[in-house]
């Protein structure tokens, strides 16, 4: 069974659509999203429509949970934005009642078997949203951020550094970045996971290219805070 993971998906409509066309391309039987789904990019609604329309099971990121407690302390979104031009606020003001409904039932967690494989796909580590897991992790750093968590795959995001690795009978997939790469590289990345019972699982990282004008023109016709075009410019199709 194939299985695609993405994450960091952060409002950049293009980069999903065409991270969803190559899942389709390689005949994925499911996709989930690891969080951070919008954010910083210019495309949140566009964005959670998509997902929502392509019945892509999803947890919520740091982003989408922070979004939700200010929304739930009665935040005054308008004039946060006014007063510190803070790109959780402008975010916040682009989103509907459908997209907030879409939001307040994303999990934490997802946790599931596929093909006899125990799976957990969270956003940064079992400790929370905002903590983090490096390629460089040590067996005894993945037990001290398990802890009673038991997974034979664990899929992550939040670093936006793609890598997959196998320690300590745990295979770690960190998705990397969708839409908002840090590594250098501009394309948007995935993992590609193959199960099958009996095997253990066959995990890689793809990189991918999608056209970037319309996005980089959206940037700055929408008003996006806290992207740099320049960052998806050197990027082939």
């Amino acid at each position: 069974m194939r299985t695609i993971f993405l994450s960091d998906i952060h409002a950049n409509f293009p980069a999903l659509a065409g991270a969803l066309g190559r899942a389709e391309k390689l005949g994925a039987d499911r996709v989930y999203a690891a969080g951070d789904l919008i954010g910083r990019g210019p495309h949140p609604v566009e964005t959670l429509r998509l997902l929502a329309r392509s019945d892509i099971p999803a947890v919520r990121g740091n982003v989408e949970e922070r979004l939700l407690k200010l929304r739930n302390d009665g935040v005054d979104f308008k004039r946060m934005f006014k007063k510190k031009g803070s790109r959780l606020a402008w975010t916040a003001l682009k989103l509907g009642a459908e997209e907030w409904e879409y939001l307040s039932h994303l999990p934490r967690t997802l946790a599931l078997t596929v093909q006899g494989h125990r799976l957990l796909i969270l956003h940064g580590s079992p400790l929370s949203e905002t903590d983090s897991i490096y390629p460089s992790i040590t067996l005894v750093g993945l037990r001290a951020k398990m802890g009673t968590t038991v997974a034979d795959v664990l899929v992550c995001g939040h670093t936006h550094i793609p890598f997959t690795k196998s320690i300590g009978g745990v295979r770690l997939v960190g998705c990397g970045s969708v839409g908002l790469p840090v590594d250098g590289d501009p394309r948007g990345s995935m993992a590609v996971c193959d199960f099958a019972p009996d095997e253990g699982a066959r995990c890689r990282i793809l990189r991918f290219s999608y056209p970037v004008e319309g996005l980089i023109a959206d940037i700055g016709s929408r008003g996006a805070p806290g992207i740099d075009p320049a960052v998806f410019k050197i990027q082939g199709h």
